[in-house]
């Protein structure tokens, strides 16, 4: 019954689409090519491709070669247009994968602003820390600006052949739209995929001549306290007897549910939605829950983009507090995939970048 009353929805929803795209497609709406590399991390689904980390490989690769800044809307944040996120930002300021990023590499320039165009100019404004690359998160249908190199994400697990437009499925426009990139990543693959897998991907991908694709996994690190100071034994999960509780607020949280089961026993869950905004209602409800488990001595585990939102929870007890640890994630690519990836995007970076100065130098002779 749902499906009947949303498939005409979607059907409206996907003309839109369809007419938004060809108007920028045909150059009746203008977009935007900036002179600085420009690199823009998307999906074609709602939520949960792994776009962060993959931002963050990006930002950890190409600081050792340029200056790197990052450019978002910062979703959910209470404010309006052009900010930069410094490491002491207000989550609710800036949003939580921005306030991340900073904080995990802050020699890297974090800005955010819902107007992309804008914030690319303030960016390039700055003649004393002027950025030599700008990463575009969450930008594959911000079609205002042309990026040099537009990388969708899809999720291994959540094939987009078989899904629907929204709001009927997840998709925020058709599948051959992924026409419009020049990587295409499956991201949260098995740490190893067989070559007949592989290969019905390829076909279903049908890459063109000008695209590239590959395969990452997610990888989970040791659990970090939230709260440094205040943080009891860090758990064990060598034995794989730690009793745990997952604390999420992401848009697909059953990859780090099933990480949790491998290395703890997992006795309860508390689930919000993606970027969800902690009350006190929420700090109560997990207040009751750990006492609940009180006598088995749970830990609680959440996600580091969790970690950055609930670093600001004045409410939880010291007791949650001292039991409160997130798992920090970063992708690998499989195989040896990660150097072709690698070369193709520094030298990307590295030849607009003498480009440019070479077009400013001849400019000022």
């Amino acid at each position: 019954m749902l499906k009947i009353i949303l498939y005409p929805l979607s059907i409206l929803y996907g003309f839109i689409v369809y007419i938004r795209n060809m108007l920028y497609d045909s150059n009746i709406f203008k977009s935007t090519e900036f002179e600085i590399p420009v690199i823009s991390i998307g999906n074609i689904t709602v939520g949960g491709t792994g776009k962060t980390p993959h931002t963050e490989y990006l930002v950890k690769l190409l600081k050792k070669h340029v200056n790197v800044a990052t450019l978002s809307r910062g979703y959910k944040r209470k404010t309006k247009g052009f900010f930069l996120v410094q490491e002491t930002s207000n989550v609710k300021n800036v949003g939580d994968e921005p306030l991340q990023i900073k904080q995990k590499y802050p020699e890297a320039t974090v800005a955010v602003d819902e107007n992309r165009v804008h914030g690319i100019e303030k960016l390039m404004e700055d003649k004393n820390n002027a950025p030599d690359v700008i990463l575009l998160d969450d930008a594959y249908q911000h079609r205002k600006v042309t990026p040099g190199i537009n990388i969708l994400l899809i999720d291994y697990n959540r094939p987009i052949e078989e899904d629907h437009l929204l709001p009927m499925g997840r998709l925020r426009e058709r599948v051959y739209q992924r026409r419009r990139a020049n990587v295409i990543i499956y991201t949260k693959c098995p740490d190893e995929i067989t070559p007949i897998t592989r290969r019905i991907i390829m076909k279903n991908v049908n890459l063109r001549p000008y695209q590239s694709l590959y395969f990452t996994t997610m990888a989970y690190g040791n659990p970090q306290p939230v709260f440094p100071n205040q943080a009891a034994e860090a758990p064990d999960f060598e034995s794989k007897k730690t009793a745990s509780i997952m604390l999420s607020g992401i848009a697909n949280p059953t990859q780090f549910r099933d990480y949790l089961k491998s290395k703890s026993n997992l006795i309860d869950e508390i689930v919000f939605s993606d970027h969800h905004n902690f009350t006190n209602r929420d700090f109560k409800q997990i207040e009751q829950i750990y006492l609940r488990g009180k006598a088995r001595q749970p830990v609680i585990l959440t996600t580091e983009k969790d970690a950055v939102r609930l670093r600001f929870a004045k409410e939880l007890s010291d007791e949650v507090k001292s039991q409160l640890y997130y798992i920090p994630v970063k992708i690998k690519f499989l195989d040896s995939e990660g150097k072709s990836f690698d070369k193709k995007i520094v030298g990307y970076v590295k030849d607009n970048r003498s480009n440019r100065r070479l077009h400013q130098r001849t400019n000022q002779m």
